[in-house]
Parts: C-alpha cells; sequence; structure tokens
C-alpha cells in the first residue's frame, strides 16, 4: 500500500493507475499532487488554517498552454465540505483544463556503458606556486659512453689455496639477464639515489621533485644525446644493457643541468561531495518540447531548444570522428565564472568525445556579449587547470557563431586533421 500512495501518477510503477486517494490526514501536508481537481472535506475542521492547506492542495496549476492573447486558461477546483470563511460558491464554475500534452520520457539508457562521459566536478581553481625542475637543453651537453669501459660479459672460476681453477670456467652473459634490465625501474633507483644525495639543495615536495627528476633522465633518453661510440652496441639489448650499467652516471650527467624555479600552477578544487560527474547519474525527467532519440549517446533523447542545437545532435549521430556525446541538459554540468561581482554558472550546451581521446566541450551562440567573453575566459581557466590535473584526459572549448562552422569546430579536435 505505501508503494502504491508514494508513487501515484508515475508510469511503471505501481500506482501509476490511481486516480482517487482519500487521505485522512485532510491532505494539509506531504501532497503534491498537481492535478486535483476535486476536494471533499469528510471530517471536522477545528482551524481555517487546516482549510486553507487543504484547498490549496488544489490550487496547482495543470496546464501551462496559453490563449490568443497570451494569457494562462483559467482552471477550476470543485470543493466540498470545507468551511473556509472566505470561499465563496461561483455557481457551476468553468470548463476543465485541457489534457496535457503527452511527455516523452529521458533516461539513461541501459547497456550504453561505452558512451558514457565523466568530467570533475569543481568548485574552485586556485593559482599557486609549486617548485619545478627545469632543464637547459639549448646548453646540454651530450654523454658518451665508452662499450670499452662497460664489460657485459664476465668468465668466473673457483679458486683453490689462492689459484683459479681454469677448468672448471663458467661464463656470466648479462644479455641472457636483459629481462632484468629494467630502464624505467633502474632510473627510478638511481633518481632516489642521486636526490637522497642533494636533498638539502632542493626544497619543497621530494617526492614531487623526485618524480620530476626521473622523467627528466627519461626525455634525455629519448632525446637522442647519449652517444655510444660502437656499432656492435647499437643493438636493442647490448644498448639496453650499457645504459643500465651506467645508469648513475648518466642520472648525475642529467642532474648537473638541472635548475630548480618556482612556477604558477592551476591547483583545482573538487566538490568533496560528488567530485565526478556522469551522464550515468542523470535522473529521468519528462519533457513535452520537440526531442528525437539517440543511438551514439547514453541518454536516450535529445531536446531541441533553437534550429542550432539540432543541427549539433545531428552532426554527432552521423560524423565518424565523434565517439560519444550528450546534450547538458541535466547534467548538472556547469562552470562557475564571476560577472559584475557576482558568481554564476555557465551550462555549455554540449559534451563530445572525440576519436582523439579528447573531450570537446561546445557552445552554439547566435551573437557574442560581454557576459560570453567571461563565460569563456572562465572555461578556458578550467580547461587548462583540468588538462594539467590529468585524471580526466584531454579537454578542449570551442564556441560556434555560424551553423557552418560546426562540422569544422569537431574536426579540429579529431584525428582527422592530425
Amino acid at each position: 500500500m505505501r508503494a502504491i500512495v508514494d508513487s501515484v501518477g508515475k508510469r511503471g510503477k505501481p500506482g501509476q493507475r490511481l486516480q482517487n486517494v482519500i487521505s485522512v490526514a485532510m491532505l494539509s501536508e506531504g501532497w503534491d499532487a498537481a492535478n486535483v481537481t476535486h476536494i471533499m472535506g469528510l471530517r471536522a475542521f477545528t482551524s481555517q488554517l487546516l482549510c486553507e492547506q487543504v484547498i490549496g492542495r488544489g490550487l496547482r496549476r495543470v496546464s501551462y498552454e496559453r490563449d490568443e492573447n497570451g494569457l494562462f486558461l483559467p482552471e477550476y477546483v470543485n470543493v466540498f465540505g470545507v468551511p473556509l470563511s472566505i470561499f465563496q460558491d461561483v455557481g457551476e464554475g468553468g470548463e476543465p483544463p485541457p489534457p496535457p500534452k503527452p511527455s516523452i520520457q529521458v533516461e539513461v539508457v541501459p547497456g550504453r556503458n561505452q558512451f558514457e562521459i565523466r568530467w570533475p566536478n569543481v568548485l574552485r581553481i586556485d593559482t599557486v606556486l609549486r617548485p619545478t625542475l627545469t632543464m637547459d637543453w639549448e646548453v646540454m651537453e651530450p654523454l658518451t659512453l665508452d662499450p670499452m669501459q662497460t664489460p657485459i660479459h664476465a668468465e668466473v672460476a673457483p679458486a683453490l689455496a689462492g689459484q683459479a681453477d681454469l677448468s672448471k670456467v663458467s661464463e656470466i652473459d648479462l644479455e641472457k639477464a636483459v629481462e632484468e634490465f629494467r630502464l624505467q625501474n633502474l632510473i627510478f633507483r638511481a633518481a632516489r639515489k642521486l636526490y637522497l644525495q642533494s636533498a638539502d639543495t632542493f626544497s619543497g615536495d621530494r617526492q614531487y621533485l623526485a618524480v620530476q627528476l626521473i622523467r627528466l633522465v627519461e626525455d634525455f633518453l629519448a632525446s637522442g644525446r647519449l652517444e655510444i661510440p660502437s656499432l656492435w652496441h647499437q643493438d636493442p639489448v647490448r644498448r639496453r644493457i650499457l645504459i643500465a650499467m651506467n645508469m648513475d652516471s648518466l642520472v648525475g650527467h642529467v642532474n648537473r643541468f638541472v635548475q630548480l624555479q618556482n612556477q604558477e600552477r592551476l591547483a583545482v578544487c573538487f566538490d568533496q561531495e560528488n567530485p565526478i560527474g556522469s551522464t550515468a547519474r542523470m535522473r529521468t525527467w519528462y519533457t513535452t518540447k520537440p526531442c528525437e532519440a539517440t543511438a551514439r549517446s547514453q541518454i536516450s533523447h535529445v531536446v531541441y531548444d533553437s534550429v542550432w542545437e539540432k543541427a549539433v545532435a545531428d552532426l554527432c549521430e552521423k560524423e565518424t570522428t565523434v565517439l560519444a556525446w550528450a546534450k547538458n541538459d541535466h547534467l548538472d554540468f556547469k562552470i562557475r565564472y564571476l560577472y559584475r561581482g557576482s558568481s554564476r554558472n555557465f551550462i555549455p550546451d554540449y559534451l563530445i568525445r572525440l576519436n582523439s581521446g579528447q573531450t570537446l566541450v561546445l557552445e552554439v551562440k547566435g551573437q557574442d556579449s560581454d557576459q560570453n567573453r567571461a563565460k569563456r575566459a572562465a572555461m578556458q581557466t578550467w580547461i587548462q587547470a583540468v588538462n594539467e590535473q590529468g585524471s580526466f584526459g584531454q579537454w578542449c572549448f570551442e564556441v560556434v557563431f555560424d551553423p557552418a562552422g560546426i562540422r569544422d569546430a569537431i574536426r579540429h579536435h579529431s584525428l582527422i586533421n592530425r
């Protein structure tokens, strides 16, 4: 019974066909039905306040259709047995309101998890100074590794009375143990060792700086500044072993050209209660506006507020570079910005995931204004901060003022032009 009463008028629920409700609480509270047309009081009323509360349940508008003058159509409620002092009998009343337009249910489609789009819920973006390790690649000298100074083969034999027993000589070939020489692990150990030796030189977050030093060593290996004057050691396996055996020298060479600087960075402050937003969390809602079903979005339908928005939706459904998309309607994706001294929310039109791995935030505008420029500035700051944070992939932003530029804006950030 509780499930039936709690789901009156909701599609697919036990109370979807319920038409009449008799409440012993005299409808004084906790009842939000908008289509109450008759109220009948069957119990005694002890105060005029209860009468007002009961009648107030029937004063909620059902239809928002307008007549030829642009005014709402009058609606009536029939009240019996409620002794309200200001209540007047106006006779038979008027015509009942017309039935509302059929609504379409907009929901998250089960089985479309591949079209889910996630984003960070950012409360604010702070500008902070953080220590950063930099390297001047123009003045950095190349490093030469001499293979003659780094043997990768050795022979061992047991010694008896101070003399080696050459009849039991065995060979140690480092090439057979190449799997043990993982360069990333060796770089980490060498960088950690060097950093501990120079901990007094570097100040700030030690772990953060140590990670930067590791990345600089990896960049050095990929830059081509490491010279090995031996064709025989150009073999990938021998080159890997040679670098591994000289990792301390390599890291020390890089450290000679490393400098510590303070750089401005954007720090993202997330919503602690809801740090991550997603299209999969959209609540089901209903609309009477023009809309169409989707095939490449996690949301079942897209609602058109303008011809431009329909053009974007049609293009996202057909464009091969678009992997997933969603209109930002009831998704709660918003960007905070400051305009004329007050904090406001910017709600972009579309979220589009492209085959380049980027997520495009697309906004369509008919004309520009100072407020729109403030929105774009806040959006660009949001994009930069989220990209620097790195946990949500790469994001980009475009504003289209001409319908002909919608396709160009999408393809500009796709792999088709890369």
